[in-house]
C-alpha cells in the first residue's frame, strides 16, 4: 500500500512569499501593524505575551456578532476535542464569512487534530492568503511539515514565525530541535 505524499514545495514557497512580500504592503497606522512593531521590539517574553494577547483579540474580530458566536462555538468544540462539531461550526463560519482568516485557521486545527493533514494544509494556505502575518498558522504549517518528514521546509516555517514573533517559544524550540538535521554539525 503506497502512501500519498503531496508535494509541499509550492505551499511552503507561497507561505514564505506571502509573509516576506506582503508585510511591507500593510496599511500604515493599522492596529495590527502597531502591535507587530511592538512585538518585534518586545524586551522580554512577558511583554511579548501581553502583545500576543492583543494580537489574538484583533484577529478574532470578525465584525459580526453572529460570526463571533460561530467562532466561539468552534473554539469551544476544539477545547472539548469534539473535532467534528468544530469542523461544522468553522465550516459554517467560512460559508458566511469566507474572508475571515480565523474561521479557516480554526478548521485547520480541527482537521489537523483528526490527522487530516491535506485538508489542514489547504485551510492554512487560505489563512496565509488572507493574513500573511498569522504566525500561528505558519507554526501549524511547520508542525505538519515536520510530521511529514520535511525538516528543511519545517525549519523555514518556524524561522518565519520567529521573524514575526521573536519570543515564540515553541518555534524557538522547534528551530533548536531541527537545526542539527537541517544545517549539519560544525567541525
Amino acid at each position: 500500500m503506497s502512501m500519498f505524499r503531496p508535494d509541499l514545495k509550492p505551499i511552503v514557497a507561497a507561505a514564505i512569499g506571502l509573509v516576506m512580500y506582503s508585510m511591507p504592503l500593510a496599511a500604515e497606522g493599522d492596529r495590527l501593524d502597531e502591535l507587530f512593531d511592538r512585538l518585534e521590539g518586545a524586551a522580554d517574553s512577558r511583554d511579548a505575551a501581553q502583545i500576543e494577547r492583543e494580537i489574538r483579540m484583533e484577529w478574532r474580530k470578525s465584525g459580526s456578532p453572529a460570526m463571533d458566536l460561530l467562532h466561539k462555538r468552534g473554539r469551544t468544540a476544539l477545547e472539548r476535542e469534539d473535532f467534528d462539531a468544530a469542523i461544522e461550526h468553522f465550516g459554517a463560519l467560512i460559508d458566511h464569512a469566507p474572508d475571515y482568516a480565523e474561521g479557516w485557521h480554526g478548521r485547520a486545527k480541527a482537521f489537523f487534530a483528526q490527522g487530516r493533514h491535506g485538508l489542514a494544509l489547504a485551510d492554512l494556505e487560505r489563512v496565509l492568503t488572507l493574513d500573511p502575518r498569522q504566525y500561528e498558522a505558519i507554526f501549524g504549517l511547520g508542525v505538519i511539515l515536520e510530521q511529514l518528514d520535511r525538516p528543511g521546509p519545517a525549519y523555514d516555517a518556524f524561522g518565519l514565525v520567529l521573524r514575526l514573533h521573536p519570543h515564540h517559544e515553541r518555534a524557538a524550540e522547534a528551530i533548536k530541535r531541527l537545526d542539527r538535521g537541517v544545517n549539519g554539525v560544525e567541525l
